[in-house]
C-alpha cells in the first residue's frame, strides 16, 4: 500500500507545473529552455541580427562574450560599433525561435552611468533597461505605458532579474480582441500584475509592428526574444523562457524569491 501511494503521489507531481525561483540566480524548471548560458556556442545557435529596416551590422554577431564582472563564468555584452550614437535597431540581436505566451527569466548588469538596452517581448513589447530612468521611459517600465519600479532596481555593476509572464494579444477575425498582457517580478517584486499592453514604441525601427499605424497595428504573428543594442555597455547572463498556454487573460502567477 505504501508503494502505491508512492506511486501516485510521484506520478502527481510528474503532472503538476514545475515552479521556478524568481530573481538574480533563478534555475530553469525542467521544462524550460536555455537561451543563453555564457557560451559563444549558445548565442551563434539561438540568436541572430534582428534584420529590421535600422539593420547595419552582419553576421556572424558582434556582440562579446566577455568575464562576468561579478561571479565566475562569461556573460554577453551588448558590443556592436553599428549601434554606436545610439542606433536601436541597427545590431539588435533576437531569438532564431518564436513565442506567444511564455515564462521569461533574464539578468542584467549595467556597469556605467544611463547605460541603456531593452528586453523586448515578442520582438514587438519593450521592458526598459534604461540607468537613471525613473519615468513611464524608464527603468524596469513597460516602456512609455507603465511607471517604472525603479525601487526595484539593484543598482550600477550588479545583477538584475527580470521574471515575466507573457500572454500574446488575442485575436478573432483579424481583429484584436485582447491585448498583450504581462506580469513582472524585478529583482523578486512583483512589479507589474496583469498589466495590458496596446502598443509597439519606437516606430518600425523598434520592432516587428511598430510601423504599422504607428505602432497600434498589432498582428497576430508570434515574435522572438530581442535584445536591444544602443551602443552602450550591457551585460546579459542566465537567460530561459518555457512556452505557456494561456487560454484566460490572466498573466499573474506565485514563485519563491531566491
Amino acid at each position: 500500500m505504501n508503494y502505491m501511494l508512492s506511486l501516485f503521489f510521484g506520478l502527481i507531481a510528474l503532472l503538476l507545473p514545475v515552479a521556478a525561483e524568481v530573481g538574480v540566480g533563478a534555475k530553469p524548471p525542467k521544462d524550460a529552455e536555455v537561451l543563453f548560458d555564457g557560451t559563444r556556442k549558445m548565442l551563434d545557435e539561438k540568436w541572430t541580427y534582428w534584420k529590421g529596416p535600422g539593420f547595419a551590422s552582419s553576421l556572424p554577431i558582434k556582440w562579446k562574450i566577455v568575464d562576468d564582472p561579478v561571479d565566475e563564468g562569461t556573460v554577453l555584452q551588448t558590443d556592436d560599433p553599428a549601434a554606436s550614437g545610439g542606433r536601436y535597431g541597427s545590431a539588435d540581436v533576437v531569438t532564431k525561435e518564436k513565442y506567444r505566451d511564455f515564462r521569461l527569466h533574464i539578468e542584467f548588469l549595467i556597469p556605467k552611468a544611463r547605460g541603456n538596452s531593452g528586453v523586448y517581448l515578442q520582438n514587438r513589447y519593450e521592458i526598459q533597461v534604461l540607468d537613471g530612468d525613473d519615468s513611464s521611459h524608464g527603468m524596469g517600465a513597460v516602456i512609455n505605458e507603465s511607471e517604472s519600479p525603479y525601487y526595484a532596481y539593484n543598482g550600477l555593476g550588479k545583477w538584475n532579474a527580470y521574471d515575466i509572464v507573457f500572454r500574446a494579444a488575442r485575436f478573432k477575425d483579424g481583429k484584436r480582441t485582447k491585448p498583450a498582457m504581462v506580469t513582472m517580478y524585478f529583482n523578486g517584486i512583483k512589479v507589474h500584475k496583469n498589466f495590458p499592453i496596446n502598443r509597439v514604441w519606437g516606430g518600425p525601427r523598434s520592432g516587428i509592428d511598430g510601423g504599422n499605424d504607428g505602432g497600434r497595428g498589432i498582428t497576430d504573428r508570434p515574435g522572438g526574444i530581442k535584445l536591444q543594442c544602443e551602443g552602450h555597455d550591457v551585460r546579459y547572463r542566465n537567460i530561459w523562457i518555457k512556452k505557456l498556454e494561456l487560454t484566460e487573460p490572466d498573466t499573474d502567477f506565485e514563485e519563491k524569491s531566491r
